[in-house]
């Protein structure tokens, strides 16, 4: 067997990475004090420091990595892999195979893909390349190098050298959902940076899956964004990112599909460090709540944000039959089941059949009779088949001015959407 240190070639393995920063650590004592002015000459000598500004660390120096180090998640690994020939005459069959295996996996880094096979080496001469991988896993990887030539006497010789480091997590992601009343979902994205230096996030942005579409609450009416041009995060500081997320109309319209439609979308997240090393993160599939439906949901589809006291508004409502039987149903709105509601009408009338799956709507029409923020309750719709009745609160909420309002005065939308009915449970008298 021949030991690597006979062999007739050398192996170099170096990772390339960006210099790091730093400064000289300040330590300053009274001359009264026992050290004198003992640290003071450790600052004047030391090779971080700036002439004439040692005690406050003015400045920062560009240190060389001293190691393969750690590296981040979602960055690229690269490395530089030189082959040299250290002998008086020349080496054939000369290849080189680099393997990255991590826990689960083992990658081929290719290494002169343009060459068609071992190549000569003579003396001196170098068999050199650059190796890049994305990794996407955390925990101990392994760059395996393997080094195959033929030796003068026409044996086959090969050697290996293992570099190990670690991979670990940059940032920590935590997601939020929350289920409106209408078929729309907020997700609350917060991101956290986790490594030892500051970031800089280039791009946070949800890919929704075929069923919905996504738009970013993260701009101002303007559409200026709400965060700077460049959203640094320190270490250990955090970002909070919203998102609304829709179902396609086709998913929307049956309530079975929606119910089954749990996958949202995905996180694509790009990032660089201090130096302008790039890192990407894309999480898995995000899953919103499980929706629960009684056997009726209740949605508004139209209804004006601010009226007149007084004057009587209209807005329209659709029912949903969520249920796996067919109904005929009643409608009534009771405007004095709740005192200090304010507001009058007299709504009672048959909506007629509704057939597992499908859905009416219908038009409404009540009478503010106090200014401010009124609640519409009280709804109730009855199955003549069954005698079930079933119940809506606060479904709908308008804000009711004088005569004297006028529109350019507030800044409010002219239409809202609200529904009801995900919550609400069956009662049988």
């Amino acid at each position: 067997m021949v030991e690597p240190t006979e062999h007739l070639l050398a192996l170099k393995v170096m990772r390339l990475t960006r210099p790091t920063l730093i400064s000289p650590q300040i330590l300053t004592a009274e001359p009264k004090d026992v050290p004198q002015y003992s640290f003071q000459k450790i600052l004047h000598s030391d090779a971080t420091s700036v002439a004439g500004c040692e005690t406050i660390a003015a400045g920062q120096f560009m240190l060389l990595p001293q190691s393969f180090g750690n590296i981040y998640l979602g960055e690229t690994f690269s490395s530089y892999v030189c082959v040299h020939n250290c002998r008086a005459h020349p080496v054939t069959n000369v290849s080189v195979k680099a393997d990255l295996q991590s826990n689960n996996s083992r990658v081929s880094l290719p290494i002169h893909a343009d060459k068609t096979g071992p190549v000569t080496l003579n003396p001196e001469e170098t068999l050199d390349d650059v190796i890049h991988h994305e990794v996407k896993e955390i925990g101990t990887h392994i760059l395996v190098c393997e080094v195959s030539y033929m030796t003068p006497a026409g044996l086959e010789t090969s050697f290996r050298k293992f570099f190990k480091f670690q991979v670990v997590k940059p940032l920590d992601v935590k997601t939020k959902f929350y289920n409106a009343e209408t078929d729309d979902v907020y997700l609350e994205a917060q991101i956290q940076n986790i490594t030892v230096g500051p970031i800089c996030l280039e791009k946070v942005e949800l890919e929704s899956s075929e069923q919905y579409t996504v738009v970013s609450l993260n701009t101002l009416p303007s559409g200026e964004s709400v965060f700077s041009s460049k959203t640094m995060l320190q270490p250990q500081n955090s970002c909070q990112f919203l998102y609304c997320i829709r179902p396609i109309p086709e998913i929307a319209r049956d309530p079975s599909a929606l119910k089954a439609a749990n996958n949202i979308g995905k996180l694509d997240i790009v990032w660089r460090s201090n130096l302008g090393e790039r890192g990407r993160l894309q999480t898995s599939q995000l899953q919103r709540c499980a929706l629960e439906y009684s056997d009726l949901r209740l949605n508004v589809i139209e209804a004006n944000s601010t009226v007149r006291i007084g004057e009587g508004f209209d807005f329209r409502c659709r029912v949903t039959n969520t249920s796996e039987r067919s109904m005929d149903l009643l409608m009534s709105l009771n405007t004095k089941a709740k005192p200090g509601c304010g507001y009058t009408g007299v709504t009672e009338f048959a909506l007629g059949p509704l057939e597992p799956g499908q859905m009416k709507e219908f038009p409404l029409t009540v009478c503010p009779v106090r200014l401010g923020l009124i609640v519409i309750s009280a709804l109730q719709l009855t199955d003549v088949f069954t005698k079930r009745k079933y119940e809506f609160d606060n479904f709908l909420q308008v804000f009711v001015v004088d005569e004297d309002y006028r529109e350019d005065s507030f800044q409010l939308d002219k239409y809202v959407r609200y529904s009801s009915g995900s919550k609400n449970i069956p009662q049988t008298v």
